[in-house]
């Protein structure tokens, strides 16, 4: 009897990378294509997503995470390899990670080398959406990362199914294009990647791995099948509230940027974009939520850990402007889950402490007991599972970069962002008082101490994560 209760004490001891020991946990990275926090467990008013927000009941919710660069190729890489766009050297879509750092470990990669099964469903770093599922290619892969992979190919905007074009003005491939499809979930996209993911989990159940799942929507085109559109009521849907004259503070290099007049979306048609992009997200959820179902019908689940993240946050139509590269809040922040099972203190809760998302790969070689690279630029985020409001996290601003020499340090207080690295034009918000960010103090003497203080404060962390005059000059 004492043997026993010996034993049971030990295990209820166990620290994180000793419970890794004991049982090697597996790794579920999800990954969301374009996804800002439109979701309910987040506390958006509109968007449905049941799947999801049961996740976060299962795990630690991050409300302050952030992208390093919002636009897909960039971020993913830097996830993938936990260090800043200016050290790996992607910084944007187009680029060759293994080219700029022959010798990198990404994440997958690190997992992979020890001894555990390591695969990619879909989009994990950059493909070119729609184009690439239509295909199925993914061109921009790392085939280091992975032991084995699967593309998924899908009609996309073909798809059969009513079809409007919810920003009539815009000519691009990222036009907002809505197909409220007559077909059934598996036959499209994400579907598609579930069924590939559950898959994967049925082959390689009886030993450890490393799955990353990507899920393209709500990426335009904004295909869902129609009984994810009946959850919305059209006319009922909110756009974001600008006031009037928004811009006229911002920099002149970034003010039309992507802002209403190019894409025509009349507030009628703001109402239709939102209900797409709304339905989008909850056959993505749906989606999760056949992969979460499936590691519950192994006896998987209490030795998985479980992240959920989009890539970068999107703005749909909040200051005027759509989509992504900005470096306002609802673009630079991400709806982060972290699940790890036998850290149950932390489940349901949320964290509002400022965390990015280069420190997700120190966090995952950490739970798993594994010896991380050296020159990994993010923090663990451990200590926040033992406690979200821990003081012993340093860790006091996000730094993200975007197009046009554009930088942005977000403290809890304030955001600061300087574009063309200072000689294009800056931005100041007060986001204590002005947490929408729409005025800018950069101007305003009485803001000049601080703005001088912040201003430091981004050539510092700009140094730290790896900027290079010689490769990256200022302008």
């Amino acid at each position: 009897m004492k043997i026993l209760i010996s034993l049971i004490l030990a295990t209820m001891c166990l620290t994180p990378s000793s419970q890794a020991e004991e049982r090697k946990p597996n790794i579920l990275l999800l990954l969301s294509d374009d996804l800002n926090t439109a979701l309910s467990g987040f506390g958006h008013p509109q968007c449905k997503t049941p799947q999801l927000d049961a996740l976060a009941k299962r795990g630690l919710r991050f409300e302050n995470m952030h992208c390093q660069y919002p636009v897909c190729g960039s971020s993913r890489a830097s996830l993938m390899t936990g260090l800043y766009p200016y050290t790996n050297g992607m910084l944007g879509n187009s680029g060759n990670l293994r080219k700029n750092l022959p010798n990198v470990v990404t994440l997958s990669q690190l997992f992979r080398n020890n001894s555990y099964h390591a695969g990619r469903v879909s989009k994990i770093y950059h493909m070119g959406i729609p184009f690439e599922i239509i295909a199925g290619t993914a061109d921009h892969d790392d085939p280091q990362s992975w032991d084995e992979t699967v593309n998924i190919k899908a009609p996309e905007q073909n798809a059969p199914g009513k079809k409007t074009e919810w920003s009539p003005k815009d000519k691009s491939s990222q036009t907002f294009t809505g197909v409220e499809a007559s077909s059934g979930d598996l036959e499209h996209a994400d579907g598609m990647a579930a069924d590939a993911a559950i898959e994967f989990l049925k082959q390689n159940k009886d030993k450890p791995f490393f799955l990353g799942c990507g899920f393209v929507r709500p990426h335009v085109p904004l295909v869902a099948p129609s009984k994810y559109f009946d959850l919305y009521d059209r006319d009922a849907m909110v756009a974001p509230k600008v006031p009037e004259g928004d811009l006229d503070d911002v920099p002149g290099i970034i003010r039309n940027y992507k802002s209403l007049d190019r894409y025509g979306v009349t507030p009628e048609l703001h109402k239709g974009l939102l209900e797409a992009y709304y339905a989008s997200i909850s056959y993505m959820d749906a989606q999760v939520g056949r992969v979460l179902d499936t590691l519950d019908e192994l006896g998987l689940r209490e030795n998985t850990i479980v992240i959920f993240s989009s890539d970068h946050g999107y703005l749909l139509g909040h200051h005027h402007k759509f989509q992504k590269q900005h470096l306002f809040e609802e673009s630079t922040r991400v709806p982060f889950i972290l699940s790890v099972p036998w850290m149950s203190d932390s489940h349901g809760n949320a964290c509002h402490q400022i965390t990015e998302l280069v420190d997700l790969y120190p966090t995952l070689a950490g739970l798993a007991g594994l010896t991380p690279p050296t020159n990994l630029q993010g923090q663990s985020l451990i200590p926040l599972l033992e406690n979200p409001s821990t003081k012993k996290w340093a860790k006091d601003l996000a730094f993200t970069i975007s197009r046009s020499g554009g930088e942005s340090i977000r403290t809890h207080d304030w955001r600061f962002t300087h574009w063309g690295f200072g000689a294009k034009g800056e931005e100041l918000y007060d986001r204590k008082n002005d947490p929408g960010e729409f005025t800018n103090l950069a101007n305003d003497p009485k803001y000049a101490d601080r703005l001088n203080q912040l201003k430091k404060r981004l050539e510092t962390k700009r140094k730290e994560a790896g900027y290079d005059p010689k490769k990256y000059k200022m302008k």
